[in-house]
């Protein structure tokens, strides 16, 4: 097969690579079967993954043009799809673009949605989409567009649409916080132990803990509770 150009989306007349994850096998299964069925020669799956871990593993693998991400996933630190896009969000595919991500889930929560999106992924679609429908979704995607089902589209816009417009109420506090303790609060209000967080910026437990101390202290909060509920209302997480 020949090699696909680099830095160019997949022509009409080569397939785009993806890689599927969810950690159904007969749903994956379905998926594959479906977009064979519908554009054999348009969407080539190659390679699955059953959560975290084996996703990592096989998008870092195979830098595919397009992941099909569940939200919902077991492994890495219980964070799912998010965990994934974490872990792979900055690789290129193997054109030299960026891999795209979009959602599939069966989830149409709002907070699902918003959290995906914020990791990195360009879409979002529930699994209730048709084979055709979901076929024209990889390709916009695989092209740079964001996709998303109707009525998801409106959670995006909403809570992205309110961040946008509270940015200069939310900076004089922000600026009193460091670039690590801002990454450290995030981590902390999104819920992360103190060794999650140590693990995912590559510090130690005792720096966490410092930066912690040190953002509550410079944000006039007393707990964590507080700290997540102050994040939250400023739609930073």
């Amino acid at each position: 097969m020949t090699p696909p150009a680099a830095g160019m989306p997949p022509g009409r007349g080569e397939p785009i690579r993806v890689v599927l994850v969810d950690d159904h096998r007969m749903f994956r299964t379905g998926v594959r079967s479906e977009l064979a069925a519908e554009a054999p020669d348009l969407v080539e799956v190659v390679g699955e993954g059953a959560d975290v871990e084996s996703a990592v593993a096989v998008i870092r693998a195979e830098l595919p043009d397009v992941v099909l991400l569940d939200v919902h996933l077991p492994g890495g630190l219980g964070h799912g799809g998010v965990d994934v896009l974490r872990g792979c969000v900055a690789l290129e595919s193997g054109r030299g673009l960026p891999i795209r991500f979009l959602a599939l889930s069966v989830s149409d929560a709002a907070e699902d949605v918003i959290a995906v999106i914020r990791a990195g992924a360009r879409g979002y679609v529930t699994k209730t989409i048709s084979a055709r429908d979901l076929t024209v979704a990889i390709r916009r995607v695989a092209e740079g567009d964001a996709v998303f089902s109707p009525r998801l589209a409106g959670f995006v816009l909403d809570a992205f649409g309110a961040a946008a417009g509270e940015i200069a109420a939310v900076d004089e506090e922000l600026d009193r916080l460091s670039a690590r303790e801002r990454e450290v609060m995030r981590l902390i209000a999104r819920g992360y132990q103190y060794k999650e967080v140590a693990k995912e910026l590559f510090i130690s437990i005792k720096t966490v803990e410092t930066h912690v101390s040190s953002v509550l202290r410079k944000l006039q909060l007393s707990s964590r509770h507080e700290l997540t509920t102050w994040a939250m209302g400023r739609r930073l997480i």
